[in-house]
């Protein structure tokens, strides 16, 4: 499990430390800097990811590039600046400019920099570089605990008491997660790599009538949603033959009583989702249904998978959902938290409240965990933003967890 989540000058996430728990519920006001907090996750995932377009370089230019994403602010707030009592200004900076993300599980931590280049005539000279990449062993990043170091090209791998260079001819483009995937080399790096490649991230599904969502699919084995919800139909009936079978007709059931969910095959091949309730005299086909019910079957489908994530992130799962169907989601993300890592960002005070309730049935109706650093189970996290940084209510320096670059 993930524990810590820690991110420094990225867009209002100034110098941010967040505990994690199996289930944890992110909220706060419209401004405070949730989907920065999102936005950062994604991408220290793409540290992992591969191919023609993967990675955490292109995933940085897509949001505009390192100057773009990086703290607008001064280098550092002083006291006077958060209270008020001193005008906000700058200087010039003393440290170089540096973009860090990192997490800290029960076995392994990983933290990347990035920084743009040394001047020079190449044409590139905006273009972001990976300064360090590190991953050590224990609660917190020391020497005597690092295992594998990559410093500009240069990556080494620590063997015993001694260490052995790996690459020293490593692009600055390339994480040495792409790189690095001999498993007697640095067995670590293989696993840390594939750990976060099985992160999974729900964003806001589609649900207009074009979404691919409302399409037939061609129906082939999917024990995982896509993330704009495209394969549906196939995803369903997968969980209907090597998953909960017995969870999805609940889950429908119980925000939906009497409705049942069937999957049709076309005589090409293409499966179509039918939806029938008590009353009508025919099934709904996908592009019938209301935005909320095809949002709600989205979110069972995912949370339902039969190849559960390691990390499960949902971004404001509430969009388009009646009041009613909260409890009833409420029900299915805790079950979710089971069997992965679950990570909620919301808007929605009724589904955290329920969230929370389900978790710690001892609290009072309307009371909330502002912050709780002892709870491994549960943690509600309310973000706040101060001079332009986002900050952790309740969180300060006698129970932030443990971190260092």
């Amino acid at each position: 499990m993930i524990h810590t989540l820690a991110v420094n000058n990225y867009r209002s996430l100034l110098h941010l430390v967040m505990p994690l728990a199996q289930l944890t519920v992110v909220t706060g006001a419209n401004g405070s800097g949730k989907s920065n907090l999102y936005r950062a996750l994604r991408l220290l995932a793409e540290t992992a990811q591969g191919g023609l377009n993967g990675g955490v370089i292109p995933a940085l230019a897509r949001q505009g590039g390192l100057e773009s994403v990086f703290w607008a602010g001064p280098e550092s707030l002083s006291k006077g600046m958060q209270d008020g009592s001193v005008e906000i200004q700058g200087g010039p900076r003393t440290c170089p400019v540096r973009l860090k993300l990192g997490f800290n599980a029960d076995d392994y931590g990983y933290a990347i920099e990035l920084g743009l280049p040394e001047p020079s005539h190449s044409l590139f000279y905006k273009d972001p570089e990976i300064k360090r990449e590190v991953i050590w062993a224990g609660d917190v990043l020391k020497p005597s605990t690092v295992l594998v170091e990559r410093k500009g090209p240069l990556v080494r791998v620590k063997s015993g008491r001694s260490w052995h260079v790996a690459n020293n001819h490593t692009a600055t483009y390339d994480s040495l997660f792409s790189l690095l995937t001999d498993a007697t080399l640095a067995p670590e790096i293989l696993m840390l790599r594939e750990r976060i490649r099985d992160w999974r991230f729900y964003d806001q599904f589609r649900t207009d009538p074009d979404a691919p969502a409302r399409r037939p699919g061609l129906g082939t084995r999917t024990p995982v949603l896509a993330h704009d919800g495209c394969d549906l139909a196939a995803a369903l009936q997968t969980i209907r033959e090597i998953g909960d079978t017995n969870g999805l007709d609940a889950a429908i059931d119980d925000a939906f009583p009497g409705a049942r969910l069937t999957i049709d095959v076309s005589h090409d091949g293409h499966f179509s989702l039918h939806f029938s309730q008590p009353g009508l005299l025919r099934p709904l086909d996908c592009r019938e249904l209301s935005d909320g019910t095809l949002r709600y079957v989205l979110l069972v489908t995912a949370l339902l998978s039969p190849r559960p994530p390691s990390l499960l992130v949902l971004n404001e799962p509430e969009t388009s959902l009646h009041p009613d169907l909260l409890p009833s989601l409420a029900r299915l993300i805790t079950q979710a938290a089971t069997r992965s890592q679950v990570w909620v960002v919301s808007h929605s005070a009724a589904l955290v409240e329920t969230l929370l309730q389900s978790h710690a049935p001892q609290l009072a109706p309307g009371a909330t965990l502002l912050y709780d650093d002892a709870d491994d189970t549960l943690q509600q996290i309310r973000l706040l933003k101060t001079t332009g940084q986002t900050l952790v209510d309740g969180q300060h320096r006698l129970n932030m967890p443990a971190w260092r670059w």
